[in-house]
């Protein structure tokens, strides 16, 4: 038994990694809304208690095995989900291998695919004090062209994901990226690989969509 919320904002990228990782993991958390734009509840006092940076999204709640800290940040909060679902899930690295490719690539959808986030935001929201008016698509192109070229490999190898021979977190975490790429106008067109490799993500038992990612196509 569980009783586990999520603070969520429902057009962030992160925290739809969130959401598709408790969906596809089969861990059920209460959605907590916070608003980021007008009424700026990241940065209330409440929130900072609970998320010291102001980091969506947070994972909170009490579990079978006792409390669960506060966990910030989508690749914290996708860690935690598979633990939380279970070796039996399948979701979470079963060797050392495994589990270093796995941190490879949560480290890559952080870091490497940042500017795709950035991108997306402007796209959507317009520049705010953080951002620059100035960035182009070219590191997002870079990023989802490592992507590209490591799913062809996979492909001729007979694999359909990110590492292993199954789904993990690695797949949810970088699948939002390019699922969302076309809110700043960057067509799939170029990626036939991820292509593939999207359309069995969408094809996992508990998938879910979100604005700008269709349930099917």
């Amino acid at each position: 038994m569980s009783d586990l919320v999520l603070y969520d904002d429902e057009l962030d990228e992160d925290c739809y990694r969130a959401r598709l990782a408790l969906a596809l993991c089969g861990v059920t958390a209460r959605l907590h809304a916070i608003d980021v734009t007008m009424a700026r509840e990241q940065d209330a006092s409440s929130f900072r208690a609970l998320s010291p940076a102001g980091r969506l999204p947070a994972l909170q709640g009490v579990t079978g095995t006792g409390d669960l800290p506060a966990i910030c940040g989508a690749a914290a909060v996708l860690r935690a989900v598979a633990v939380l679902a279970g070796p039996a899930s399948g979701w979470a690295p079963v060797d050392t291998g495994e589990a270093a490719s796995v941190a490879h690539w949560l480290s890559f959808a952080e870091y490497e695919l940042a500017a795709a986030r950035r991108l997306r935001r402007l796209a959507l929201f317009g520049p705010s004090a953080d951002d620059c008016d100035t960035q182009t698509s070219t590191p997002t192109h870079a990023a989802l062209r490592v992507m590209e070229d490591h799913m062809t490999l996979r492909r001729i190898s007979g694999r359909s994901w990110f590492v292993g021979d199954r789904p993990t977190i690695a797949d949810i975490a970088l699948f939002p990226s390019f699922a969302l790429c076309r809110d700043y106008g960057l067509s799939h067109d170029d990626y036939p690989a991820l292509r593939r490799w999207q359309t069995c993500v969408k094809g996992l038992p508990g998938f879910i969509a979100m604005p700008g990612v269709p349930e099917y196509g």
